[in-house]
């Protein structure tokens, strides 16, 4: 494998969620990681996040297990783990116990401290506690879950990664690791700079009543008379009037773009519009053009829209569709993902890096300590 990463050497430790997909993101782009997994199974094409990483199952109940682990640590340069806090530290694998030089990245959702730092949640419950959810919400309907990409990927993976990439520049500066402490609750807050402002500023006000959450209507979806859906961007003027000129109104015929007071006229005449004609008929109208006017596909016809299947940002793996490697290096231009491989499967491999003859390695298996 190519890639920016090559050099470096992960451990994760198996687990949900957000740890996972950064283990995936890091392997994606040459990282060498390496699962501790609870068991040997088959392998499964559609477990996405287990894509160019490889697996040794281990007991981290025996001490032969653990001490298999620490050795795998030591070797590592990072250790990605997304247990909730001081199960690591039971196990005798937290930070203290580990070499100065290993970056140490701890995913949560409450982080390591705190009084709610031991509290099982999810993505919506993160959502909710940092104020998030609230702005997602409607004057007449509680707030709609954004699947679980805000808090677990955005707030979550994508901050973890983040975190242990910034320790790893610094490493290269002080020659030691730290603890990278990624909770979801921190980098939810973090992605709402915009949002902060205009708050700020005074300009947002009850959820729903915002050109970004659909209360403006050159920013939100219409449902066509097929019942397909077209998505509306033309949040700058320039972009609007081509807008207008796809739907054959005349900018005489409505408001001032951003009068606010007529915007759920405005609203109304668009989705009548709209839903004089199919989806395909609109798509037709503005494509090429800088309306910001899309059509809403579903997944299966995303991955063969003409735009992305040229960039390949889908691809099938093993009869698998998902996301092609993001994003793109130039020193690793067309490189495929890597099928998933199954829990435990390198497992002999690994232990003979680790120095274990193939009579040990016999033994250990025997003994339980790898599984």
């Amino acid at each position: 494998m190519t890639g920016p990463l090559t050099t470096l050497k992960v451990v994760e430790f198996a687990g949900l969620g957000p740890a996972p997909l950064a283990g995936q993101l890091l392997a994606d782009l040459g990282a060498q990681v390496t699962v501790i997994d609870r068991a040997t199974s088959p392998a499964q094409p559609e477990d996405v996040n287990r894509r160019g990483k490889r697996s040794i199952a281990l007991n981290l109940k025996s001490e032969t297990g653990l001490a298999i682990a620490r050795a795998m640590i030591a070797d590592a340069d990072i250790l990605i783990e997304g247990f909730r806090p001081g199960v690591m530290e039971r196990l005798g694998l937290g930070p203290a116990a580990c070499p100065d030089r290993l970056i140490y990245g701890r995913m949560t959702g409450w982080g390591q401290e705190g009084p709610l730092a031991h509290t099982a949640g999810h993505d919506i419950t993160y959502l909710a506690q940092t104020g998030v959810l609230s702005l997602l919400a409607t004057a007449d309907a509680p707030p709609r879950p954004p699947l679980n990409l805000v808090a677990d990927y955005g707030g979550g993976t994508m901050f973890l990664v983040y975190g242990v990439m910034a320790a790893v520049i610094e490493r290269g500066v002080t020659g030691r690791g730290q603890v990278v402490d990624a909770a979801m609750i921190d980098g939810v807050p973090a992605m709402m700079g915009l949002i902060h402002t205009l708050m700020a500023q005074g300009q947002w006000r009850a959820p729903g009543a915002n050109w970004l959450d659909g209360a403006a209507p050159f920013f939100r979806c219409y449902r066509c008379s097929d019942g397909r859906d077209m998505a509306v961007g033309a949040l700058e003027p320039q972009f609007y009037a081509q807008l207008l000129e796809g739907l054959g109104v005349g900018a005489g015929d409505v408001p001032p773009q951003m009068d606010e007071s007529t915007w759920p006229r405005v609203c109304a005449q668009f989705a009548a519009i709209f839903a004089s004609k199919p989806q395909s008929h609109w798509t037709q109208v503005f494509a090429g053009t800088d309306a910001c006017v899309a059509p809403v596909l579903t997944m299966e016809e995303a991955a063969v829209d003409a735009h992305l299947a040229q960039r390949g940002t889908y691809t099938v793996v093993d009869g698998v569709l998902q996301a092609g490697i993001a994003p793109r290096m130039s020193s690793m231009s067309g490189a495929p993902a890597r099928a998933p491989t199954g829990p435990g499967a390198q497992a002999n491999a690994i232990l003979a890096e680790l120095g274990y003859e193939a009579t040990a390695i016999a033994a250990l298996r025997a003994a339980g300590d790898v599984t």
